[in-house]
């Protein structure tokens, strides 16, 4: 029950030290003792002087009573029976699996710090074992920085249940009761005479016991945390440095070929006559295989086309470039972005559907002193992981098994199962480390290309995505287009604000002809936003899908925090206030807000609004604490500008403010970001400072160069030279983090660092420059300096 190993990575990985800090224990030197042995621990207690040899237990010669079910299978979060997550083996090593991907946020290191910290493990014997796609887990979906809020409580109850069943193997085997023994540091001790046995050695007996109710299990107090909320190293930066781990392309397998894939350039395109001589004449190129072309709605389908089959990858490639294919035209065949955008825009002009609404908006911005109307548009984007899609598939009958970088390990085996029109229960899915993600891999099509290929050519195959498959062919951020108007009384104050959102949803890609944005994306900074503005109202126009829309860090809160953050900085010049203080104006008093009540369907990141209120308090807390850090309101030198943008996503509050140097032909520098962050309890505070830094780099890269392109359906950009990410030398030259300690429960810290950061940015480049930028990005993939608009402030109404 407690040997299982049903990792794809060998002996899964081993942590390299203990925690900084770790408190000395009164058998801190037993490892001197145990002279060589594996199956044995020895310990010596000092009490008297005297020695103590630990005895082995054989559960078979004790005489114990059949355990019943696990009653932990329901509690908050899922199932957290101990054997699920938890194996210790008699040397001591403690395998805890995680059942999410790892995919550079260090989410095995936290999984681990939560369970061993319960289960008083000794951090140098914990090990990961990663989780294959099952839903004997529960939600697997790497996704919506959710991993540690779904997992907290469970994972706790996990670890504490096991613990306490050590703790009861112990009291059976020293016949006394269990309240004399307690656990530290992979050791049960008791009470009467101090005698110790290792986890290892109890491990079997426990495994024989009942497991502990839920109302049974005692969790310890956070000021008796030994591993969560400490900044212990990452299980994972010591293997990769070492080349040991394994990311989607390190997979192989036997007698295993290569794959990549023509694929149409517009999204329902077909695949019309095939030329292969060329390709097939290449050496290394074994054939060619026409794909299914996909039908709408798309979903996780792969987009057709022709795979090229090879002996490696390289040569699949140049025989792909050698393919005469004659594309057929789809239904997106016209889609051009920019004559898009312009139709959003007049879609934001004109009233929509209203999904919040407070006091009379119209009445009030009729009699205001002073009027503003901006308008806000950002394109599409690409996630643009550092390791592009790529996955291997191996069939064997009717038996299919995956290797792949893959965020939702369970969504992709059940597109194959619907795709391939395979029991599911015949599917395996393992996923591997991915090399960045940012939404992209949780849509497994290119596994799907993987086992529709393996099947045709009855040996294991790895497609490989190159970086220009990836920009080319990938689901993208959807494009948007935002109005703001607000009327100010004759003090400045805001009396009125409309909010109108539009693009197209996520949902264009799974449901046909869905154009309307759904109530999750407009939750995601819309519907919740948090001004104490007696009348505010906010809409939503449709826009149809012409791509594959699909998730990307922070999703709809991107677009949504740019335009509010920076009307609201347009809004504080207009009434001739200090940006800092005008923001905490509009945030208001400290109180609770309910969407619902003013007639929003707000989802709250599936979380309750009891155990998740928006707090104004915490989002003006982190105003205030980052406007002292960045030393707000002190004398720049010329060029200089500071901006502030605040923003609630993933349950979490960030307040962000960024320094820019502007030369007067547009040449742009940032000498300084600092952010501040209250996400609940954080299980690591280094790593959450290291997604808080990597966050505001991804949202400042995407707010500068990031921008995809489409003509006649098909995206413009192919890599790198014309789609453009931040380079090192143009990163922040200092960058200051501080998290907001709190007894909160634990929300996100991977993507709520990203809204704030474009609207702190335009927000710094106007307050250096008298420029008022609205449209990203500012500067482009192929630019070099700002796309610097006219300068001023809004479109101002008398």
């Amino acid at each position: 029950m407690f040997l299982h190993d049903i990792g794809i990575i060998p002996g899964g990985t081993k942590s390299s030290s203990p925690p900084s800090g770790k408190p000395a224990i009164m058998n801190l030197s037993r490892r001197g003792f145990v002279a060589g042995s594996s199956l044995f621990v020895v310990g010596v207690a000092l009490v008297g002087c005297s020695s103590y040899e630990e005895p082995k237990i054989d559960p078979n010669a004790l005489d114990l009573p059949e355990a019943g079910p696990s009653p932990l299978t329901e509690v908050k979060g899922g199932d957290a029976t101990p054997a699920l997550w938890i194996a210790i083996e008699e040397s001591g090593a403690v395998k805890i699996t995680c059942h999410r991907s790892e995919m550079g946020q260090q989410v095995w290191t936290s999984m681990a710090q939560i369970v061993a910290d319960e289960l008083e493990a000794e951090w140098d014997k914990v090990e990961i074992v990663q989780a294959e796609g099952h839903e004997r887990y529960g939600d697997q979906n790497t996704d919506g920085s959710r991993s540690v809020r779904y997992n907290f409580h469970r994972l706790r109850i996990a670890g504490a249940a096991m613990k306490q069943m050590l703790i009861e193997a112990a009291a059976v085997f020293w016949n006394m009761e269990a309240s004399e023994c307690s656990a530290a540091q992979g050791l049960v001790s008791n009470s009467q005479n101090s005698d110790t046995l290792s986890y290892g050695n109890l491990a079997k007996l426990a495994a024989r016991l009942q497991v502990p109710e839920e109302a049974d299990v005692i969790l310890k107090e956070p000021r008796d945390w030994r591993y969560i909320d400490k900044e212990i190293p990452s299980l994972t930066i010591p293997l990769i440095t070492r080349g040991e781990g394994t990311f989607g392309i390190d997979v192989d397998r036997p007698d295993m070929v290569h794959a990549v894939v023509a694929r149409p350039p517009q999204l329902f395109g077909k695949t019309g006559a095939v030329g292969d001589a060329d390709t097939l004449a290449i050496p290394g190129v074994l054939q060619t295989i026409k794909l299914p072309d996909p039908i709408s709605p798309v979903g996780f389908q792969p987009l057709g086309g022709v795979a090229v089959v090879a002996t490696d990858t390289w040569a699949a490639i140049q025989g792909r470039n050698a393919l005469e294919i004659d594309w057929i035209d789809g239904p997106n065949a016209g889609y051009d972005s920019t004559t898009f955008a312009d139709q959003m825009k007049q879609t934001a002009r004109q009233s929509g559907a209203i999904r919040l609404k407070r006091g009379d908006m119209a009445s009030a911005f009729a009699n205001a002193t002073q009027k503003l109307e901006a308008e806000y548009y950002a394109p599409h984007l690409s996630q643009s992981p550092m390791e592009p899609p790529a996955a291997t598939a191996e069939w064997n009958g009717d038996k299919l098994e995956c290797w792949a970088c893959v965020q939702d390990p369970q969504a992709t085996r059940q597109a194959l199962s619907d795709q391939l029109k395979v029991d599911k229960e015949n599917i395996t899915v393992h996923a591997t480390w991915l090399g960045g993600a940012f939404g992209r891999k949780s849509k497994p099509d290119f596994v799907v290309e993987a086992a529709l290929i393996a099947k045709e050519v009855g040996k294991p195959v790895k497609v490989t995505w190159t970086r220009e498959d990836e920009v080319r062919h990938g689901y993208y951020h959807s494009v948007s287009a935002q109005r703001l108007e607000a009327g100010l009384d004759a003090d400045g104050k805001c009396t009125s604000y409309l909010h109108r959102t539009v693009f197209p949803p996520i949902a264009s890609t799974f449901v046909q002809g869905m154009d309307a944005p759904t109530d999750g994306e407009m939750g995601l900074g819309a519907t919740d936003v948090p001004f104490a503005i007696p009348n505010l109202q906010v809409e939503s126009g449709n826009a149809k899908g012409h791509v594959r829309i699909g998730w990307l860090r922070s999703v709809s809160n991107i677009y949504h925090a740019f335009a509010i953050q920076s009307f609201a900085a347009e809004m504080a010049h207009a009434a001739g206030k200090d940006q800092k203080d005008y923001l905490l104006e509009l945030i208001g008093s400290a109180r609770t807000i309910d969407p619902n009540a003013e007639g929003a369907t707000y989802p709250n990141y599936d979380a309750s609004l009891e155990e998740y209120p928006i707090e104004t308090s915490r989002l003006a807390n982190v105003v205030n604490i980052v406007s002292e850090m960045a030393k707000w309101g002190r004398k720049m030198p010329s060029g200089h500008g500071l901006g502030i943008a605040v923003h609630r996503s993933f349950l979490s509050y960030i307040a962000t403010i960024v320094e820019v140097a502007v030369t007067p032909e547009g040449a742009l520098t940032i000498p300084g970001v600092w952010l501040a962050v209250d996400a609940g309890t954080i299980i690591n505070p280094r790593h959450a400072r290291a997604q808080m830094e990597g966050g505001t780099i991804y949202g400042l890269s995407s707010a500068l160069f990031g921008e995809i392109t489409a003509e006649n359906g098909a995206v413009v950009q192919e890599n790198f030279p014309s789609w453009r990410v931040l380079r090192m030398g143009e990163a922040p030259r200092a960058f200051e983090v501080q998290i907001v300690k709190s007894n909160s429960p634990p929300a996100g810290v991977g993507e709520p660092a990203t809204p704030p950061a474009a609207p702190a940015l335009a927000n710094a480049i106007f307050n250096a420059t008298g420029h008022r930028i609205r449209t990203l990005p500012m500067i482009g993939a192929t630019g070099s300096r700002l796309i610097l608009p006219p300068a001023k402030t809004g479109q101002a109404k008398d």
